[in-house]
């Protein structure tokens, strides 16, 4: 990850368990002293652009501790129906006998 080679002073390094997910901004945020919130980008992390969350009212930085695994992910979608058994029940259902 960048900002590896000393020129940044970090207020405090957070695990990324520790920080919580806005799904509608796709941002990380976390409390800041200064009352606001470090924030940093879902992209910015799974592209390993940055691990440095930043305060938008004050000048403090954090270090985020995560995993690329760790990272949110949308939520998948429930797998459709087997198409055997999607089948089998059409074919049992196009068996019902009809009064005449």
């Amino acid at each position: 990850m960048s900002d590896d080679d000393g020129q940044i002073s970090v207020y405090d390094e957070v695990e990324i368990e520790d920080m919580t997910f806005d799904e509608d901004m796709q941002i990380y945020h976390y409390p800041c002293p200064c009352g606001d919130r470090f924030q940093i980008a879902l992209a910015d992390l799974q592209d390993r652009e940055t691990d440095i969350a930043v305060c938008p009212s004050c000048s403090l930085m954090i270090r985020v501790i995560y995993e690329v695994e760790d990272l949110w992910r949308e939520k998948e979608e429930e797998p459709e129906p087997e198409p055997e058994k999607a089948q089998a029940e059409q074919a049992a259902a196009a068996q019902v006998p009809v009064a005449a």
